[in-house]
């Protein structure tokens, strides 16, 4: 457990991708998974017996395109429900979320916004516990950055929007889990990144501009990872 929650949280670093998925679980010893890589299913499967959790939910932020999602597999370990937002063209999840809706694991609300720009079916996921907020942004707010636009419908103008207008309103003392670091930084918050991240201080147009010019190397995966995790990662 961490400090004073009431619920069980941790984090899991995907090495080759610089990928964070998180489990967090109720008092009850529900569990879900945010978004789950396919090489780390054995360090789920360890941290859920550890903690004799049943798995009822696997979420993945957006249709991701550096790694491979676990969300098919462990659907068919553990029968839980898979969940992605309803921009998510994916047939294989067993439930699609919509903005503002929320999601419940016992004494857990866990609240979906709809933060396209990275992707067009980006969600950040906020979670309320013991008087402290989480927001588990996916790829639309990193620590000191936030996610490219270049792919998969991505728009720097839509990005800009969902991180003044959806993300940068939450509470200040809001703690930020990304859905990837490369520094080796863990969390943030939205004050930290206010005062950190030069990019959220970039008025509309020059956010704009800076995000098309970044001439950013194409993830070496995307072509295999695009196209298997709108199949949930199984291959058929």
């Amino acid at each position: 457990m961490e400090g004073e929650l009431k619920l069980l949280l941790r984090q899991f670093k995907h090495k080759a991708t610089s990928t964070y998925s998180y489990l967090i679980a109720s008092k009850l010893n529900n569990a879900i998974l945010i978004d789950p890589v396919k090489e780390e299913i054995k360090k789920y499967q360890k941290k859920l017996k550890e903690f004799n959790l049943e798995l009822k939910y696997a979420i993945d932020t957006h249709v991701h395109a550096d790694h491979i999602t676990a969300l098919g597999d462990l659907r068919d370990i553990y029968d839980c429900k898979t969940i992605m937002g309803e921009q998510s063209k994916v047939n294989c999840i067993s439930q699609s979320i919509s903005d503002g809706e929320n999601l419940y694991l016992d004494e857990i609300r866990i609240k979906a916004i709809y933060t396209p720009g990275h992707t067009d079916d980006s969600y950040c996921y906020l979670l309320n516990d013991n008087k402290k907020q989480f927001l588990f942004s996916g790829d639309t707010l990193l620590i000191k950055g936030n996610g490219r636009t270049d792919f998969q419908n991505g728009d720097p103008s839509l990005l800009f929007e969902s991180l003044h207008e959806k993300i940068l309103i939450l509470d200040d003392e809001t703690i930020i889990y990304p859905a990837h670091d490369y520094k080796g930084f863990k969390s943030t918050t939205i004050k930290e990144e206010k005062i950190n991240n030069h990019r959220l201080s970039m008025d509309k147009n020059t956010f704009i501009n800076f995000m098309n010019s970044l001439n950013l190397e194409t993830p070496k995966l995307i072509d295999i990872a695009v196209s298997l995790n709108k199949e949930c990662g199984i291959i058929k």
